[in-house]
């Protein structure tokens, strides 16, 4: 199948500030980020304050990442973000018939325009084909030491746990994780595509003479927004405290447990002195969806799952753009 130059060109572009915008990962840290707001057991149930960082802005975040950890801190994630990307908008483009110079079509918001049974196809892609991509990308976010960007193998021994490597479809089991994806997946893809449908119209049929009508269609598509962002942020929120969960298989652990560092002795880190970000306690994983819902509010409040809203609710304009 044949491109056009321009079309090519034009994808290259949006390609190249599409990642300037979404590879720092500042996001995803500021998303990871545990932050209970009183004390926390150890392992012998005594009683210990939490320690990590309090940061829960996005751009004090990537203040932070900046002092920490450098520019090339910030860029940590691009070529797993890269290759995920170029996987998404080649299948769309090829199986779903989406324009390469339409960038659009190549967002989760913005599902490619196609025929019921694509759209189910686009469905049941993202979370098979993308779900061990965003793991990875999101583990080489938070982890605190430095991969190599030519050395793949290498790095998942960092990224991965003996068993994740051994049984990588153990990653689709992760607890939580999958459904997280997909009720954000079935939201995103098929739920706004329908408040779409529905909202267009009355958007369309503005009298420049009534202009009430403007304002009454201009309140619903706020309220829309508002509506999806506060769904659809919770569910990124959620998806991101799973995918940095890792599997092991440990007798002394739960099987979902943060793996204890053993294959990093060969990688230097960032910032040795100071973490950027601090993860949930190993001993005390989230056990799945609901678990982690319930264990973020509990203990760092309703307003973590909001972290990053705005971001989300700018993906959810781009749907009605």
């Amino acid at each position: 199948m044949a491109f056009p130059i321009t079309s090519l060109l034009l994808f290259a572009i949006f390609l190249s500030i599409f990642l300037l915008i979404t590879v720092p990962g500042v996001l995803v840290r500021l998303r990871a980020n545990y932050n209970p707001k009183g004390l926390q057991l150890d392992p012998e149930d005594g009683v210990q304050p939490h320690t990590g960082p309090v940061t829960t802005s996005f751009f004090l975040m990537l203040s932070r990442v900046r002092r920490l950890e450098g520019w090339a801190g910030l860029m940590k994630g691009t070529v797993p973000t890269l290759l995920s990307y170029v996987v998404h908008s080649l299948f769309s483009a090829i199986f779903l018939d989406a324009s390469l110079s339409s960038p659009p079509n190549h967002d989760i918001y913005n599902s490619p325009a196609t025929t019921i049974w694509g759209t189910l196809l686009y469905c049941i892609f993202l979370p098979l084909v993308s779900l061990p991509p965003m793991i990875i990308t999101y583990r080489s976010i938070v982890t605190p030491y430095q991969l190599p960007y030519f050395r793949p193998l290498h790095s998942l021994r960092v990224l991965l746990t003996p068993m994740e490597r051994r049984k990588p479809w153990v990653l689709y089991l992760t607890p939580g994780l999958l459904a997280a994806e997909l009720l954000h997946i079935t939201y995103a893809v098929v739920g706004l595509r329908i408040i779409r449908h529905l909202l267009l119209p009355l958007l369309s049929h503005v009298d420049n003479s009534v202009p009430q009508h403007f304002s009454r269609s201009l309140t619903i598509f706020l309220a829309i927004s508002l509506f999806s962002t506060a769904i659809l942020c919770p569910l990124e929120v959620i998806s991101t405290r799973l995918a940095v969960q890792r599997n092991h298989e440990s007798a002394e652990h739960n099987s979902v447990a943060q793996e204890k560092a053993g294959d990093t002795k060969d990688f230097p880190e960032y910032s040795p002195d100071e973490d950027v970000i601090g993860l949930r306690n190993d001993t005390d994983p989230y056990l799945g969806f609901r678990d982690c819902a319930r264990k973020i509010i509990n203990e760092e409040g309703w307003r973590a799952l909001y972290r990053g809203w705005w971001l989300t609710m700018f993906g959810v304009f781009a749907t009605f753009a």
